[in-house]
């Protein structure tokens, strides 16, 4: 998941120099919610019509929100570090949110992991760090992005379509976000994709390695584990993407990231043993 994850930023980074933000991400979600389709009609339980309300309201709210948050403040100006330090912050989000919606409480090492983690992230990130310029709302952007994405994420133990099976609310989930993303994509320039082989080819990594890779295994793992352990991997995503942005595109690597990988991974451990 963690691998799958990070990956997602670096096709994105391979795109984005070819495309808009918002259009790669309309076309992420629009073909990974059309390949899923019919697998997701023709297996499986019949999809209930409240149940397919919720997975909508998820994508269109979560997953459209948390991409579009980060997305709409790097292209108001906020610094892409900063937007990526914010974003990276979704542990604690979940840490924080889940004892007044699950009632489930981090006792005191796990709560010591998690801040251990979100450490690692900021060593990782600080060289890079700056405030920029912008309207001070701009800066809130990415962090109602993340708080979207956690809240849905605890959320989703409460609804009833929870035991849906994940290929059917991956598809729902994806088909809403397009149509979210479509808006924004319209009003950047239009939705006609870029008949270009990079903007193909990082579309088609998303949609094979970040979409069906990345969320399936995240949605997979929160059936299985506690929303707070599984969203404590994703600490050590900063780091990770740097190192493959580093092999990729040559982009600079220091030991103070490095050093934030092992700092998060500590965390990361501490909060998954307890």
């Amino acid at each position: 998941m963690l691998l799958s994850w990070s990956a997602g930023f670096v096709g994105t980074r391979f795109a984005s120099d070819h495309a808009p933000i918002f259009l790669i991400l309309m076309w992420r979600s629009l073909v990974s919610g059309l390949v899923l389709l019919p697998i997701a009609l023709l297996f499986g339980p019949k999809i209930r019509f409240r149940d397919a309300l919720e997975q909508a309201g998820i994508g269109g709210f979560a997953m459209a929100g948390y991409l579009a948050g980060f997305g709409l403040a790097i292209g108001l100006g906020v610094p892409t570090a900063l937007v990526a330090l914010i974003t990276d912050m979704l542990p604690l989000a979940v840490a924080v949110l889940s004892w007044p919606l699950l009632g489930q409480a981090l006792n005191g090492k796990q709560w010591f992991g998690t801040f251990l983690g979100m450490a690692g992230v900021v060593l990782a990130s600080v060289e890079t760090l700056s405030l920029g310029s912008v309207q001070p709302w701009a800066y809130f952007l990415p962090v109602i992005g993340t708080l979207a994405l956690a809240a849905s994420t605890l959320l989703q133990r409460r609804f009833r379509s929870r035991d849906m099976p994940v290929y059917q609310s991956l598809c729902i989930q994806c088909l809403a976000a397009a149509a979210v993303f479509s808006i924004f994509a319209y009003r950047d320039g239009g939705v006609a994709p870029v008949m270009a082989m990079e903007f193909i080819g990082g579309v088609l990594w998303l949609v094979v390695v970040a979409t069906f890779g990345a969320w399936t295994l995240y949605y997979v793992a929160l059936k299985k584990s506690s929303p707070a352990r599984v969203t404590a991997v994703l600490y050590a995503s900063p780091p990770v993407t740097m190192i493959w942005a580093w092999a990729m595109f040559g982009e600079p690597m220091s030991w103070m990231m490095v050093a934030g990988l092992v700092v998060s991974l500590v965390g990361i451990v501490i909060v998954a043993r307890n």
